[in-house]
């Protein structure tokens, strides 16, 4: 399909610092950003509007934080809680597709958006289920914009490594003591956003 200029154009103004996409990955992202627009016509699964704040807000940010995620494997596996229109984990699977990717997902049409958006993305799966009620293990979780004391309720039952987006308010409060945490990254496009990784000190 045909990536209009505007869409591409943005990626590549606000990741340039950082990294820069093939135009196949570019093509994917427009496919997954063309389906949402189209869906979100008909279900709630996003309030930012279509455009270039879009891409701005859900792939750009989405991206930087796969970007930095602190892994140095080929074939780390990664579990998105509350994956909800597919963020971060549709733009981490197609920036890292020697990644495994896992988007949980507890309603039920979120979760059918989430198959038929990565229906041609090899390296992703869909549960529809609550992230409790998972039993597999990951290298990784990952989530944004859920609770943060949701995901880490769940950490090192499903990860030891645990990624964050949220707010800088949110973090300072740590709520889990058991996380070795790094050094926050700051998101560079406002809104006090931090992009924040730690390791469950039980694994030494």
């Amino acid at each position: 399909m045909p990536v209009p200029a505007w869409f591409a154009e943005t990626l590549e103004r606000e990741l340039q610092p950082w990294l820069s996409l093939s135009s196949d990955q570019v093509t994917q992202l427009y496919r997954h950003y063309e389906l949402l627009e189209s869906w979100n016509k008909r279900m709630n699964l996003t309030r930012v509007k279509p455009g270039a704040e879009m891409v701005v807000r859900h792939y750009c940010e989405s991206l930087f934080f796969g970007h930095h995620a602190p892994s140095t494997t080929c074939s780390t596996t990664i579990v998105d809680i509350g994956s909800g229109a597919g963020f971060p984990g549709v733009p981490v699977a197609i920036l890292k597709p020697e990644w495994r990717i896992t988007l949980v997902e507890s309603n039920q049409r979120k979760a059918v958006f989430l198959r038929e958006a990565s229906r041609e993305l090899g390296n992703v799966i869909v549960l529809p289920k609550r992230a409790e009620k998972v039993t597999e293990r990951f290298d990784w979780a990952v989530a944004r914009a859920v609770e943060p004391s949701d995901v880490l309720a769940n950490i090192p039952r499903l990860a030891d490594g645990v990624g964050l987006m949220l707010g800088e308010s949110a973090f300072e409060h740590k709520p889990k003591t058991d996380i070795a945490w790094s050094d926050p990254v700051r998101l560079p496009w406002g809104d006090r956003k931090l992009c924040v990784y730690g390791v469950s000190r039980g694994t030494g």
